[in-house]
């Protein structure tokens, strides 16, 4: 098996056990479980409070002592079993406890395996930037396959959503002893205990300009955990109209969501493209555009005639809103900084984007939907609306603050090792 192919597989199983339960795990809280919104977002919070120091500090290891492959295998089989534990909890401080420890073990994983893959392509004499999309689009795939089965099967209001990522946990744990060899570095030149303790990524805050994109994507991490929360149980929430209930929005909601993943598929395989032509401030704005435009569309769309039609549209414009920032600035990160900290790199993206992002927008998203519900009834409208004002600010403030450089970031200068 070729090192692609084993890569694509691996990036397939990565994401299909996040597409078990990501996108409809808030709905089985809320409906089934009867967890109010601060709760659900408390426990969605739970990943970003693990990816505070998780990823970097699983990237530090990765780069200086533990091959990643094999960091990357051990770390799913544990989180396999928190899993396994999740789907027998119905109190939400335990549900609580049990994903902040599986988001410990799994969240790491997520850069490792980007890690893994930029080594691998390496190895085989590949350019990562044109290649890793190509590979990195599997996960795009998977995670469709994985809300198609999740919803078909009716496991939406289910734990078993969960048993079944638990059994895909474990068998890439088992997949990853074929994964390509990564080496850690034994640089005996580093003098300063920075560099012994493997600390270096942290100096990219020193330059402003890396400051000011983590500071970034940091706050788009929070509406992209926004979206995670509560796009599902808003369609499930259109089933208190009787006139929506038989409509396939509130029968089918994570197939209508899967729609926002096939048009990753499409933007993914554009990335090149935009970065070579743009460069990466124009691919972040275009990101927080899309996430202003995505939330807009949720506000005023329903399961009938033209609101059916601005669904759909929210759907094709999350491609561009996750792609443009998430996949992107994963790329830009690994062609910005020495190949030595590239596995603490993208666990310091990771920490920013999953961990400080993630928990500040699961928390106060929480908080904003339960000010804005009454009687037991959402403002949908309003919920969505507060959130791309956010969005909206953010653009313009990114415009403002982030500097591009001289000529345009091309794929070209990007293959350039820029030394931290």
């Amino acid at each position: 098996m070729t090192i692609k192919s084993r890569l694509k597989i691996m990036i397939f199983l990565q994401f299909f056990i996040w597409g078990s339960w990501l996108v409809t795990l808030g709905s089985y809280m809320i409906n089934t479980l009867d967890f109010s919104g601060a709760q659900v977002g408390a426990i969605y919070g739970a990943s970003g409070l693990a990816s505070l120091i998780m990823p970097s500090l699983v990237g530090i290891i990765a780069d200086r002592w533990v091959k990643a492959n094999r960091l990357y295998g051990i770390f799913h089989f544990i989180g396999a079993i928190f899993l396994l534990g999740a789907a027998q909890v119905s109190d939400p401080t335990v549900m609580f406890w049990v994903m902040f420890f599986n988001a410990v073990f799994f969240v790491p994983t997520i850069s490792l395996s980007y890690t893994i893959s930029y080594i691998g392509l390496e190895k085989a004499g590949l350019n990562t930037t044109k290649e890793f999309p190509g590979v990195r689009v599997y996960g795009t795939v998977s995670f469709i396959f994985a809300m198609w089965l999740i919803s078909l099967g009716g496991f939406e209001l289910s734990n078993l959503q969960l048993y079944i990522a638990a059994g895909a946990a474990v068998l890439l744990a088992l997949f990853s002893l074929v994964l390509p060899d990564c080496p850690t570095s034994n640089d005996t030149n580093d003098k300063s205990w920075t560099s012994r303790l493997g600390l270096d990524a942290f100096v990219l805050f020193k330059q402003k300009r890396m400051a000011v994109f983590f500071l970034f994507a940091m706050l788009i991490g929070a509406a992209l955990q926004i979206n995670l929360a509560f796009a599902n149980p808003f369609l499930h929430d259109f089933a208190l109209n009787p006139a929506y209930e038989e409509s396939l929005t509130v029968k089918y909601p994570s197939i209508l969501l899967s729609i926002g993943q096939f048009a990753e598929v499409i933007f993914i395989l554009a990335i090149p493209f935009f970065l070579r032509k743009f460069g990466i401030k124009t691919v972040m704005l275009l990101s927080m555009a899309a996430w202003t435009l995505r939330f807009v569309l949720l506000g005023f769309g329903d399961p009938t005639g033209l609101g059916f039609i601005l669904l759909l549209l929210s759907m094709i414009v999350y491609g561009v809103a996750f792609d443009f920032f998430n996949i992107s600035g994963s790329m830009f990160v690994d062609k910005e900084v020495d190949r030595r900290i590239r596995g603490s790199a993208q666990g310091l993206f990771m920490t920013m984007v999953n961990g400080l992002g993630a928990y500040l927008g699961a928390v106060i998203s929480g908080q904003v939907v339960d000010y804005l519900t009454v009687d037991g009834i959402k403002d949908w409208q309003s919920i969505w609306l507060v959130f791309a004002a956010y969005t909206l600010i953010l653009g313009i403030l990114f415009a403002v603050s982030f500097k591009s450089r001289k000529s345009p970031d091309t794929v070209e200068q990007a293959n350039t090792v820029h030394s931290v």
